[in-house]
């Protein structure tokens, strides 16, 4: 049979209020651990957080500051802005070389062509659907419509597109009852009666530019019927430059008259 202990022989033992204490603690405890565990953590707004810190730090990628960085994401999507509304403008117009080509092949003229260059892109019109031989008035009707359309198109571009528009003839001289002495005033005449025509239609002046090159830059080689026939045309050159290469080219220009 066990042996009794009497109470006052007890060792001495926690108070009764520790016990409480202790289980409250626990309680806590398991609530707090409870509480973590139904929560997530959503990484985009950490990463803004710390994008936000980072940036009152100026301490950005690259070593930009934030207003820099907002002015380059800025200058990017303009750019891109503007590509797309360039792209959709040239598809615009290869469209319209398609068009007014399927009426050329009925009548077995020479194609306008539309290709790429290093600053846009250039539409090269054969002399023959816009002038008579030697002449430099626009006398095709449909030459005409299609010169509208052109115009159509590029009011919808950025404004620093300009429309470089370049007469060229083959190395023929012009007719001595001609009124034109030489070749240079007949491919500047071609140029300037595009330019007036696309006036007309509604394009800035200001956007447009009218040269002539005689011979100079033939686009084949060779003084054949075939070769003349290309080499005689109207080139409009669609050019994309900046506000600040655009002033540049200018002054650069101006100071050569100057000298």
């Amino acid at each position: 049979m066990a042996k009794l202990i009497k109470p006052e022989d007890c060792p001495k033992c926690m108070p009764g209020w520790l016990a409480t204490f202790g289980d409250l603690m626990s309680l806590l405890l398991c609530f707090f651990v409870l509480l973590l565990s139904m929560s997530t953590m959503d990484a985009k707004k950490f990463e803004t957080a710390v994008g936000s810190l980072a940036g009152a730090l100026s301490v950005l990628e690259g070593g930009a500051r934030p207003e820099v960085q907002n002015e380059q994401e800025t200058e990017l999507q303009s750019r891109i802005k503007k590509e797309k509304i360039q792209s959709k403008s040239q598809d615009e117009i290869s469209q319209a070389v398609k068009a007014i080509n399927e009426l050329l092949n009925a009548s077995g003229s020479p194609e306008v062509t539309l290709k790429d260059s290093e600053d846009g892109f250039i539409i090269r019109l054969p002399a023959s659907l816009l002038f008579k031989q030697g002449s430099a008035e626009i006398s095709n009707d449909d030459a005409k419509l299609f010169l509208k359309r052109i115009a159509m198109i590029a009011a919808k571009l950025a404004p620093e597109v300009d429309l470089d528009v370049v007469g060229h003839t083959d190395s023929t001289m012009p007719d001595i009852n001609s009124i034109y002495k030489d070749n240079w005033q007949l491919s500047s005449a071609r140029a300037i009666s595009v330019v007036s025509e696309l006036l007309r239609d509604g394009v800035d002046a200001k956007r447009l530019i009218a040269s002539g090159r005689a011979s100079f830059e033939p686009a084949v080689l060779g003084s054949s019927d075939e070769a003349n026939i290309q080499n005689n045309r109207v080139e409009i050159r669609f050019v994309s430059l900046d506000k600040d290469k655009k002033e540049a080219t200018r002054k650069s220009v101006l100071d050569e008259s100057v000298r």
